[in-house]
């Protein structure tokens, strides 16, 4: 019985953020779909799965590259519906120009958008495409495609109508896998989503996927390292953290970085991808909610403090250097909370240490 595995592209790069009909538009992936990429790889990469496939389009590309494999094959048919008049185009501007259309779209779900691909031919070609990646490989293979082909698929499946296809839940980033006898499939799941142990090593690609500037990779790694020494001093002083928790979180703190809020919105991120524990360490670097506990919050924020791009500096070096970034009194304000809330934390570690560890 081969296995396979029908992924469901990370999530694309929306213009300005906004979802759109997406069909044959062509988008590459966002920061999230990049990372669920990797996540992908984690568990249905080339150690899971043989060999790959994949549609012509960017975002199912990417996602099947960044899931470790080097040369996904192409082949026709994988790619997503055809959307027709609506294909690239933000669901307000659809809802504008075609209101009576769209609401009765939106009762009679078989109704492709107007100029759009049937659902009964979609099906056709994507079964036809499936088989022959199968035909043209041997053991469990991965196939990198489209939310609304593989739908189909199901309600063939499932013996259910066409209308039913948007019933399945397939999620970015997810995987439906069946079981295939030579004969027909076998449904074993669907949007199935991959949360793989958040090893050293992955929390490394997931950094590498979202493409930081060289200065902020070397400025997160620094601050990985240096958390682990913290780790270890308070180990030795008989506090014992999770040090795989605290060194994903120390790599990762700034993933956002570049947006606004970055550390919430990199908590949010990391939430959202199945890593809930990491959220509150890494929503904390920039303002430590409790500066008495020694925990992990605590020492990947003093981590953070103590690298200055990617050199080792001072607590007081580092918030030198941040001053003249405040640009009116509130942000001089929260500045210097910051600061005292760095100097109390870095107190509570040497007291507990009995010594200097945490320069200040």
């Amino acid at each position: 019985m081969r296995e396979i595995y029908l992924i469901r592209h990370g999530m694309p790069d929306f213009p300005g953020g906004a979802r759109m009909c997406l069909g044959r538009t062509d988008l590459p992936l966002g920061l999230r779909g990049r990372l669920q990429a990797v996540l992908l790889g984690a568990v249905y990469g080339p150690s899971g799965a043989g060999e790959c496939f994949c549609s012509h389009l960017s975002r199912s590309r990417q996602t099947a590259e960044l899931m470790g494999f080097a040369s996904p094959v192409i082949i026709p048919g994988l790619e997503e519906m055809d959307a027709g008049d609506w294909d690239g185009l933000s669901f307000d501007e659809i809802r504008r120009r075609w209101p009576e259309y769209y609401e009765r779209r939106g009762r009679d779900r078989s109704l492709p958008p107007p100029g759009g691909e049937e659902f009964e031919a979609a099906n056709r070609r994507f079964t036809a495409a499936v088989k022959r990646a199968l035909a043209l490989s041997r053991g469990d293979v991965a196939i990198v495609s489209h939310s609304s082909v593989i739908q189909t698929l199901l309600c063939v499946l499932e013996g259910r109508p066409f209308d039913c296809a948007r019933d399945f839940s397939l999620p970015y980033g997810s995987v439906t896998r069946l079981g295939f006898d030579g004969d027909g499939f076998i449904l074993r799941g669907y949007g199935l989503l991959p949360v793989p142990e958040l090893t050293p090593g992955l929390a490394g690609r997931l950094l590498d996927a979202s493409e930081p500037p060289a200065e902020l990779a070397a400025h997160c790694r620094l601050t990985a390292e240096t958390a682990m020494e913290i780790v270890c001093r308070l180990a030795a002083a008989g506090v014992c953290l999770d040090e795989n928790l605290v060194y994903a979180a120390a790599l990762l703190h700034d993933v956002s970085k570049g947006t606004p809020d970055h550390a919430l919105a990199g908590a949010g991120l990391m939430s959202q991808l199945g890593y809930p524990a990491l959220a509150p360490l890494i929503a904390q670097h920039h303002d430590l909610e409790d500066c008495s506990k020694p925990d992990e919050a605590m020492a990947v924020y003093l981590a953070d403090k103590l690298c200055l791009g990617g050199r080792r500096v001072s607590v007081s070096e580092r918030f030198r250097a941040s001053l003249g970034k405040c640009r009116d009194e509130q942000a001089r304000q929260a500045h210097d909370r910051r600061y005292k809330a760095a100097l109390e934390a870095a107190k509570t570690i040497n007291d507990i240490c009995g010594k200097d560890v945490i320069p200040v």
